[in-house]
């Protein structure tokens, strides 16, 4: 394969996986003009129309798709070749890319990449923040964080962190207007603080459990953010009731600060998992990723 069909490919892959020339060009180094005489270019070569454009958007068609979907993964397997030839070195190094909810960012990531970064300064971690299931191969993840192990086949799964509860609360002040909730049918009548999740079109429904039964409430209330610690922040100023993960409210219980309502309906989530394709598991830095992160019951 000669030069100018591997770089017009790699030219065509980002336009695809990105939707948009700008996108692209920003994330190859190059001008946007040079993109589209790249894909002009290839598209003529092959004889057929590989994207469509318009104004506010691009998109692969059939051809485009089919293409896409055959020398996508022969690159992803080159630059996996790649990261591990670089990692024989002296010093694992090489980026790795993560996605993760904001929670699984504060409560378990973080607190044990510190001395990771610290330990390994040649490899390089880009950490994004994103509520709700993410395809980390079509998005060109490396690994991502969510509850439990049920993954498609494949995919590996390492668990990194315990299993843990959330919490619904709200200040002295604002239950000094209002009577606690006894159950969560009486939510109906309290102002919720809804978490809302960009990629499901909606906000969260409550999860509670009674006598093994499970029962999600959807909830009502003026505000809605994307965010736990908004959340929280809004319930500490008495406007509304929160249901977040209790780790995050353990300080403000014990000054007296939030009160807790509904602990015994509760249930228990198992924690956090990385998971990864398995074609990654014998990269070095990716490796000693896993060891660092992996939960180990005290």
């Amino acid at each position: 394969m000669n030069r100018e069909n591997v770089a017009d490919l790699i030219a065509f892959i980002a336009v695809a996986q990105e939707r948009s020339f700008t996108r692209a060009a920003a994330r190859l180094g190059v001008s946007q003009s040079a993109l589209s005489h790249a894909l002009s270019r290839l598209e003529k070569r092959l004889g057929v129309r590989l994207l469509t454009r318009s104004t506010r958007s691009v998109a692969p068609t059939d051809a485009g798709e089919r293409l896409l979907a055959t020398v996508e993964p022969r690159f992803q397997e080159v630059d996996a070749a790649l990261d591990q030839v670089t990692e024989l070195g002296d010093k694992p190094s090489g980026t790795i890319r993560i996605s993760a909810g904001e929670h699984a960012i504060n409560a378990v990531l973080w607190p044990r990449l510190q001395d990771f970064t610290r330990d390994y300064p040649d490899i390089k971690l880009e950490i994004i923040s994103e509520n709700g299931f993410v395809d980390i191969v079509a998005q060109r993840y490396d690994a991502g964080v969510r509850l439990g192990e049920q993954l498609a086949k494949d995919m590996i799964a390492v668990r990194i962190g315990p299993d843990w509860r959330m919490a619904v609360v709200g200040t002295p002040e604002y239950f000094g207007t209002c009577q606690p909730p006894a159950s969560p049918y009486d939510l109906t009548n309290h102002a919720c603080i809804n978490l809302r999740l960009p990629t499901h079109g909606g906000n969260y429904a409550w999860e509670f459990e009674h006598e093994r039964r499970r029962l999600n409430v959807r909830v009502e209330g003026q505000l809605a953010f994307s965010s736990s610690s908004h959340i929280l922040s809004a319930a500490l100023v008495g406007s509304g009731l929160a249901c977040v993960p209790e780790d995050i409210t353990a300080p403000y219980l014990e000054t007296g600060e939030l009160v807790r309502v509904l602990e015994d309906w509760m249930p228990t989530f198992d924690g956090y998992h990385l998971y990864y394709p398995s074609r990654r598991q014998n990269a070095p830095a990716f490796a000693r990723l896993i060891e660092a992160l992996r939960f180990r019951s005290s």
